[in-house]
């Protein structure tokens, strides 16, 4: 008899194996069976208010993904000429997917939100609303990408259809209407090869118990050096201990042990 304990490792077995990957084998196709079983995790979300704030469309022709496709080429290359300096990978892996998981968030559902009785807190409930969908659709994301993996798939997480452009391209593709947004798309394939890890932060800088530790708050110049010298390694490398990398004095340089140990600010400084 199955036990937590064998729960959880089953459940860290999946966890770990999610990976955002983008090259997938070419040639290949998965019973829509095994797509709805996908959609079947992500209906099991949370969601605020259990509003259900979601639609997911599953592209799975051949031709509507080629024209998904051009709106992603179109996109990325929009990132390249309007957002310089960040790692833009060119979306062509595309091509091999099985099938496109694109999760429409519906922002009418706001309406299930808390909403201010006085003006003055009206700004604080709207925003405030705005995460609520936003942290739905995200849990949404990650059920489709933890059924993925359990499934023997992969997957990436595409942020870009988010953008008004994107969306609107999307929009006028798939014909969903205006009170949705396209806040995430998957593309699902075959691995062209066993998934590696990528970097993450130790587990002891993460986690504090019962109140904030200055310690393990990561000063602002170790977000610069990350966003200047770092991401482009951190996203797409396949080692998930920093200290591993052979040129990690070069890339993590005076910030090393803020990316590898407990402590990131030693001085406790909040700035």
């Amino acid at each position: 008899m199955s036990t937590p304990a064998d729960d959880f490792q089953r459940l860290m077995q999946v966890v770990r194996r999610r990976r955002s990957v983008r090259r997938f084998a070419g040639g290949r196709s998965v019973a829509r069976d095994v797509l709805l079983d996908i959609a079947e995790a992500a209906r099991w979300a949370p969601t605020g208010a259990n509003s259900q704030c979601f639609d997911v469309v599953i592209v799975d022709d051949a031709g509507v993904r080629e024209k998904v496709l051009d709106v992603f080429l179109a996109q990325s290359n929009r990132l390249i000429d309007h957002a310089k300096g960040f790692p833009a990978v060119k979306k062509s892996y595309m091509a091999n997917t099985v099938a496109i998981f694109i999760v429409l968030a519906d922002e009418r559902w706001t309406a299930a939100f808390p909403k201010a009785t006085t003006a003055a807190w009206a700004d604080e409930y709207a925003a405030n609303n705005e995460r609520i969908l936003l942290a739905s659709i995200g849990a949404v994301v990650q059920n489709i990408q933890l059924a993925v993996t359990a499934q023997g798939l992969t997957s990436a997480w595409l942020s870009g259809g988010g953008e008004d452009q994107t969306n609107a391209d999307l929009r006028a593709l798939l014909g969903y209407p205006a009170a949705l947004r396209a806040v995430g798309t998957i593309p699902v394939g075959v691995p062209e090869k066993d998934v590696a890890q990528r970097y993450r932060r130790p587990l002891a800088q993460m986690v504090h118990w019962n109140r904030y530790e200055p310690e393990k708050f990561r000063p602002q110049g170790m977000i610069d050096h990350y966003v200047e010298g770092v991401r482009q390694f951190a996203m797409y490398r396949g080692v998930e201990d920093a200290n591993a990398w052979e040129d990690a004095d070069k890339r993590l340089g005076p910030w090393r042990d803020a990316y590898t140990t407990p402590i990131a600010n030693p001085g406790r400084k909040l700035d």
